[in-house]
């Protein structure tokens, strides 16, 4: 039987909102995969960062910033033992600098996805997916990635028909 595993990186705190800086106690990226998660059988996983950049925006946008451009892979909290059982992973981030953070190439680095279908879901205030699909490409040749997900993150709690669409056209609905 096939198996889902939605991994994801999502960050609370100070938040930029369509022009404003707001407090959220629940990241973007983690309300989307929230509405996945009653919609789908999945497990899941929450891409961590064992030294977590700042809960201030500002701070929080340099450092990671400073990631990009040292090509950093920042060490995680804990990571799966294994996705050997997953045939399918839905990898959903925020846009960090027109990619995925460099907490998630940590993630994908550390797996074969040989074989493995690799959705892609990035939330965002208007960049949309970035680089991420293709960066994501080359970090796992031997994957399957389809077509990513946009989400604008200051509308993340009203996603639910877009990713009910966007997961019914890569058969998991």
């Amino acid at each position: 039987m096939a198996k889902t595993l939605i991994a994801f990186f999502s960050r609370a705190d100070e938040n930029y909102f369509g022009g404003a800086m707001r407090y959220v106690k629940v990241g973007n990226t983690e309300i989307v995969c929230g509405i996945m998660k009653d919609m789908i059988e999945a497990d899941s996983f929450k891409i961590e960062m064992k030294t977590p950049y700042s809960p201030v925006y500002m701070a929080c946008i340099d450092e990671a910033k400073k990631d990009l451009r040292a090509n950093a892979r920042p060490e995680l909290v804990s990571m799966p033992e294994s996705i050997d059982a997953y045939d399918t992973i839905v990898l959903a981030y925020p846009n960090y600098w027109g990619t995925m953070p460099m907490a998630v190439c940590t993630f994908l680095e550390a797996f074969d996805f040989t074989g493995k279908t690799i959705l892609p879901l990035c939330t965002n205030e208007g960049s949309g997916m970035g680089s991420s699909e293709r960066d994501i490409k080359k970090i796992c040749p031997g994957a399957i990635t389809k077509k990513g997900l946009s989400i604008t993150g200051s509308q993340a709690a009203n996603a639910k028909t877009s990713v009910q669409k966007w997961l019914s056209a890569n058969g998991l609905l």
